[in-house]
């Protein structure tokens, strides 16, 4: 017999590995999940449980998805149903503190979605755990974008094999590891910095910390519960993950995340770090704009943010070395490689300041959530087409040398009879928290007077988003260059992180 929910102590890691929706309108079905009760003061594993999971309809599996985690429709043609195993997950789950990567947005949401296809009662934790959203906070860029093979990889623990028990106790690895990285920097801080254990290669990300909440209940991350009970808080701080959870590197508690509040300075662009790589992942509570200061750094026109050497570098366009512009294959999921493009060795972002919106928002093409691709399109400026030019150049050779046969779209558009007017497009991302979908993207207003105003959305509206990005508004742009090679088609997209939207 199960334990009561009260004396429920035990920390849950799972992970779910899922088909992988081919269409619009397509949902994700699980296909295996694994779990492992861990003693929360000692961090031994309990016990575990893992199984396949036969979904309803095996064409489900595609290709596709038999690359990203190996499942195919034979090897779960004989599992059983998640109706089958439902009362097994629901007590491995109910009324325990929940721990996983990127669990808030992905595992969470299928496990309530898979309850309520057979007409059940989800499973409710005690508390969440996030260690994506833990250790991005916590841990800082230095590993890369903090994916669990990412992690994997930066502490010599072998490749993530997409499955759910062995995915599972990499998690609790990849923890126990940080949290050890994390208590030496706190033990002698004077020697050991952040910065002293990072691959000159990675991206740092670093965050102020404040008080910690004095009431139990849930503890917040940006906006995203990270790990919650009071009891938990009160009688267990000392062991190392709510360690971890709990405090700074230098000892400080995290701060409760207030999206009604806007930080002293928020917009200083002398730490782009901070700013540019920041991924929202809190739902914004109103449409309301949040006055700011504009920081000096803004209107002044320095051409490099360089916030240290272990940190994404932030150039404008005619700052750039075009023959010091380079691309070099870096690990990816299941043992893939991606395209990483560097000036002088090191991965960069371009800032462009008053680009003139050529196109608005389109909403031609849409994800598999059935929500559109959200896209600009600007006039691009000589400096920049250089730039462009030579990142496609670069990728361009990458990916055929490694027997890419995809046809190459060029990033600067040049159309016949305005080919003196090239254009690129911008590209917003989104994410979804809680079923609620967010622009992943920050959007600020600039006001004639100088004032720099963030805006906050209650919900997904491309058309209210529409009315911002109107021809002729100009705007200022922080924003990636992600090589992708996907169904045939290859080139390099334009992904906004940071925009600051001119008034007239």
């Amino acid at each position: 017999m199960g334990s009561t929910a009260e004396d429920r102590s035990e920390i849950v890691f799972f992970d779910v590995e899922t088909s992988v929706p081919t269409r619009t309108g397509q949902g994700f079905a699980i296909l295996e999940f694994g779990a492992i009760l861990v003693c929360p003061k000692t961090l031994t594993e309990l016990r575990n449980y893992s199984t396949l999971i036969r979904p309803p309809v095996l064409s489900v599996i595609s290709p596709l998805s038999q690359r990203c985690n190996g499942i195919t429709a034979d090897a779960v043609a004989a599992a059983p149903t998640f109706a089958d195993i439902a009362h097994l997950v629901y007590d491995l789950l109910h009324g325990r503190i929940w721990a996983g990567h990127n669990i808030i947005r992905f595992d969470c949401v299928r496990i309530r979605d898979a309850f309520a296809e057979i007409n059940q009662p989800p499973p409710e934790p005690k508390g969440t755990i996030d260690s994506l959203v833990l250790l991005t906070q916590k841990f800082g860029r230095r590993a890369g974008d903090m994916k669990m093979a990412t992690l994997a990889t930066y502490f010599g623990l072998g490749r993530q094999t997409h499955r759910s028990l062995d995915d599972v106790r990499m998690n609790l690895e990849v923890l126990k590891y940080c949290a050890t990285v994390l208590f030496l920097e706190s033990s002698l801080p004077d020697i050991f910095t952040a910065n002293s254990w990072v691959s000159p290669k990675t991206t740092t990300r670093s965050r102020s910390n404040g008080k910690s909440p004095s009431q139990g209940g849930l503890l917040n991350i940006n906006g995203v519960s990270v790990l919650s009970s009071p009891a938990v808080e009160s009688k267990d701080k000392s062991h190392p993950i709510i360690s971890l959870a709990m405090s700074g590197p230098k000892g400080d508690a995290l701060n409760n995340a207030d999206p009604n509040i806007v930080q002293s300075d928020p917009f200083n662009l002398s730490t782009p770090e901070e700013e540019i790589n920041r991924e929202p992942i809190k739902s914004d509570v109103s449409t309301v704009e949040k006055p700011m200061q504009e920081s000096p750094d803004l209107a002044s026109s320095s051409s490099v943010f360089q916030p240290s050497s272990s940190s994404i570098l932030v150039f404008e366009p005619d700052r750039i070395c075009v023959p010091s512009i380079d691309a070099s294959l870096v690990p990816s999921f299941q043992g893939s490689q991606r395209i990483e493009l560097l000036h002088e060795g090191f991965p960069f972002q371009l800032y462009c300041t008053d680009l003139k919106v050529r196109f608005g928002i389109s909403t031609k093409f849409f994800d598999n959530a059935g929500r559109p691709r959200l896209s600009f399109v600007v006039d691009s400026s000589p400096s920049l087409c250089n730039v462009l030019d030579a990142c496609d150049d670069v990728a361009k050779k990458l990916t055929v040398d490694s027997g890419s046969s995809s046809d190459w779209r060029p990033v600067v558009i040049r159309k016949e009879g305005f080919f003196n007017y090239p254009t690129v497009r911008l590209h917003i991302p989104t994410a979804v928290v809680a079923d609620i979908a967010i622009y992943a993207t920050e959007i600020y207003q600039k006001e004639s007077s100088g004032a720099v105003q963030r805006l906050l959305f209650s919900k997904f509206d491309a058309a209210e988003l529409g009315s911002l990005f109107m021809p002729g508004t100009f705007v200022d742009a922080f924003f990636s260059l992600d090589p992708y090679d996907y169904q045939q088609n290859a080139g390099i997209k334009l992904v906004a992180k940071k925009l600051i939207i001119h008034c007239k």
